[in-house]
Parts: C-alpha cells; structure tokens; sequence
C-alpha cells in the first residue's frame, strides 16, 4: 500500500479503498481517510472536508454508485463534504446530527439518523454502527463484520492520541467507549488519520494505559502544589510534549481533570484546581 498519499486511491482489500483528502496538517496528520465500501453498490464513509477535488475524486474512485455515506461525527474535517457528495450522487446520508457544543459542522443532516446497534446493509457489505462518544458526544465507529474491520473516526487514529475537548469531549465517556470496542470481533482498525492498524485490541489497550498514566500523572503533579490553573498545569503534566503543542494539549487535560472531579479526586474552585480527598490517596 506504501504511505498514504493526499489524492491517492488505495485499494486496502477486495470491496474496499481508501482516498485521502489533501487536508494535511497538525490535527489531520497526511488528511482525512475517506473510505469507500463494497462493488456494484457503494458506501463512502467520512467524505471529509468540502473539497470540490476530493469529491470529485470520491466518485471517479467508486466502482459503482455511491448509494450510502456515512459520517463518524461532525466535526468539520469529516463531514463538510457530506451534503455536496450526496447532491451528486443521490445517496443518503447517515450519522447523528451534529451536537450543540464544540466546533461542529451544522450543515450535515442525516436522512437516516442511526443509534448504538443500527446497521447500513449493501450488496457485498453490512456494517453495524458502534456509539463511541468522548472525541465527540456524536461519535460513531463502523464494523464491517465480515470483515472484522472496524473504522473508527476520530475514536482511534494512527501515531497519535486524539484531543478529548470539553464541553462535547469528555474523558470518562472516550474511556468508556474504547473498553466498549474490545466486546466486538475486530481484526484491524481503519482509522481517519492514518495507516491500518493491526492487533485492534493491543492497541485499545494501550491507549487506555497511556490515558490512565496521564490521570496518574495529573494528579501526582497537582499534589505537589496547593492549586494550580490549567495553563500552569499543562506545562508539567505535558512536560513530555513540544510546548508549541500545549494548547491544544490544554483540551485534553481539562477532559482529565473533568473526568477526576467527577469522581471526586480533584476540586475545581474559580478554574483553579486541586486534590481531592478521593485523589489524595492516589497523588
């Protein structure tokens, strides 16, 4: 397959290929992966960004119609291109609308809206849709059961954590999901951003370690101190990562703290924080 290449049309198995949209950068990494699924029929799921060259491309690259599409959230790397692919092609759109919160993409209104358990069925492909929420409160990932491939937005991307941004993010919930994925029969993931990943469940195991080592890390770095807010916080927390890359790491650990004040380790007074009585046990 190579590396992935904006433009590019990778044929990753029978019945499926991948097209990157040329949206490279710092939070999309080569661009978004847009994935096409099946033969005589097909289904396009994250259409990315509204590029007239990517949807162009999107439908030269289909082996058939484009009868479905599909979106893992609406956030506006994803679903932009949605609406303007369906006007070409007469295709359906299907996802949860976009929430209240966040940076969302209000022009995406699915004319199927799906919840936790629906299932998107064509001639050589049924994929079943998984409610993921944490990166996005309206996040889904997709299996293709026959498969076992699981193509999961923003939920999993490859060579990097993804941003959990308060108020639609949430920490809590993204754990959640990923411990929800590992009752699936997966055998790769087809992340948004970036290659396939192999061994889906060593990975979600990971990113629930290396997310619990942060909370860890948040913790013992905020007992050492009476208070601290989250502009301070992030520079010993994310000691390990480029100060250039604070501020967006900032989202991530507002999701943290959020997530401990729920569960009592840690107090927020005047966007202030410190321990807990819960979390002094764990510091």
């Amino acid at each position: 397959m190579g590396t992935i290449s904006p433009g590019q049309v990778d044929v990753l198995m029978p019945g499926l290929r991948r097209l990157t949209a040329p949206n490279a950068g710092m939070m999309t990494g080569p661009g978004t992966n847009s994935y096409l699924i099946g033969t005589s029929e097909v289904a396009v799921i994250d259409p990315g960004p509204a590029i007239d060259s990517h949807i162009d491309a999107l439908v030269a690259a289909a082996p058939g119609p484009i009868r479905w599409i599909l979106c893992t959230h609406t956030h506006h790397d994803h679903s932009p291109a949605a609406s303007l692919l369906a006007e070409r092609t007469g295709a359906k759109l299907y996802g949860m609308p976009a929430p209240e919160h966040g940076m969302q993409d209000k022009t995406f209104k699915p004319h199927f809206i799906l919840i936790d358990g629906d299932s998107v069925s064509g001639p050589d492909f049924e994929l079943e849709a998984i409610h993921t929420p944490g990166h996005a409160s309206n996040h889904l990932c997709y299996l293709w059961r026959e498969t076992g491939i699981l193509f999961t937005g923003d939920h999993i991307m490859a060579g990097s954590t993804v941003v959990i941004g308060p108020p639609d993010g949430n920490m809590y919930q993204y754990l959640k999901s990923l411990e929800k994925l590992k009752s699936h029969p997966l055998e790769q993931l087809a992340p948004a951003h970036g290659e396939l990943l192999p061994q889906p469940m060593a990975v979600i195991d990971w990113l629930i370690g290396h997310r619990l080592k942060r909370e860890a890390k948040v913790l013992e770095r905020l007992g050492q101190v009476d208070e601290a807010d989250l502009h301070t916080l992030v520079r010993s927390v994310y000691d390990d990562v480029q100060p250039v890359l604070h501020p967006v790491a900032e989202r991530s650990l507002l999701a943290h703290l959020e997530k401990l004040e729920q569960e009592g380790h840690v107090l927020r007074i005047d966007e202030r924080w410190q321990v807990g009585r819960a979390g002094r046990g764990r510091a």
